[in-house]
């Protein structure tokens, strides 16, 4: 499960992504299949979550890993590769951007 802490010693990714009500449960079932099946069990991993705005035209993505090279190498798997041209085929864009906790309030 995902914990926004500071000092943090792991790496967090945003996502975000912009997609039309009409593919908006398609492009969460996708997502969903893909942290159940294959991205929760990358090494590394350590929780993540999906969130959908009340429009249904983005899809904010929360997630969690223990080192930078372990998001980096889940990204180059020839599964991630697969899924990530399915989910884009889904909307008009998504953005991963690797982020540190610098405060917490």
């Amino acid at each position: 499960m995902p914990q926004i802490q500071f000092p943090c010693s792991h790496q967090t990714v945003l996502t975000t992504f912009e997609m039309t009500p009409g593919t908006a449960q398609d492009l969460l079932d996708a997502l969903t299949d893909a942290y159940s099946s294959f991205i929760s069990k990358q090494p590394g991993f350590i929780g993540a979550g999906l969130h959908m705005n009340d429009a249904q035209t983005r899809i904010a993505n929360y997630s969690q890993w223990s080192r930078r090279e372990d998001f980096q190498a889940m990204l180059r798997t020839d599964e991630m590769r697969r899924r990530n041209r399915e989910i884009h085929s889904l909307c008009r864009s998504f953005e991963p951007v690797m982020y540190e906790v610098t405060s917490i309030f």
